[in-house]
């Protein structure tokens, strides 16, 4: 059976966005912490079942899901957060600045009114403050970093792991639109940030993932060029 899933390095899996889920799914990151599972982002909300049918094709139990990540509070990365927290009870985490949207529901902060839907009011577990936040697995750090610019509350997440440095920057490319207060003064201070760690694989939300120092810190750079 072919499986729709990719293993990025040991224990970190792509396992849902286009091609592998939905066209309107942003990318969904998985983490294995020894059997403790951490999902980053969720898609746009159809592909629940098929994002637990993938995670069950790795060998692994989506009851394990202990933490559900969302970058910010699009739809398409906040889709089915929802079923998540209710058929597993995986605790939802965002950045305080972006918490509010998700928890009314707010159509165009969520960008659900760009997709021609709606997102219903959720509960957050856990609101992200601050500039950084260190979440413990083990003897493992996920750190969950504040890099607003495309939402006031878009975080990136960085990893060390087998030796590299995995950073997770979902929405670092953009798009800027007054529907989601996007501060672009903000984002180019967000992406100096994201330089200085010097990271070896970059997991991006749509334009797929980069290997190695160089191809991250061209990827980042073409952008800041690009709105100079």
């Amino acid at each position: 059976m072919r499986i729709d899933t990719e293993e990025i390095i040991s224990g970190v899996y792509l396992i849902g966005g286009p091609g592998i889920t939905s066209a309107d799914d942003a990318a969904v990151y998985l983490i294995d912490f020894a059997g403790e599972l951490v999902l980053i982002d969720a898609g746009a909300g159809k592909s629940s079942s098929q994002i637990v049918r993938n995670i069950e094709m790795l060998g692994l139990n989506p009851t394990n899901l202990s933490f559900l990540i969302l970058t910010h509070c699009h739809i398409d990365h906040i889709g089915s957060a929802p079923f998540f927290k209710k058929q597993y009870g995986t605790k939802i985490l965002i950045h305080e600045l972006d918490a509010q949207a998700v928890e009314n529901g707010d159509s165009r902060k969520t960008a659900a009114n760009w997709y021609g839907t709606t997102f219903p009011p959720m509960a957050v577990d856990r609101k992200l403050k601050g500039e950084h936040e260190t979440l413990k697995y083990g003897q493992e750090e996920l750190h969950c970093l504040h890099t607003p610019g495309h939402t006031p509350g878009s975080i990136s997440l960085y990893l060390d792991r087998g030796g590299k440095r995995v950073l997770f920057g979902q929405d670092i490319h953009g798009p800027f639109h007054r529907d989601f207060d996007s501060d672009i003064k903000a984002w180019k201070k967000s992406m100096q940030n994201l330089l200085a760690l010097d990271a070896d694989i970059l997991c991006e939300g749509h334009f797929g993932i980069f290997y190695s120092k160089k191809r991250v810190r061209s990827y980042i750079e073409r952008y800041l060029e690009e709105y100079e």
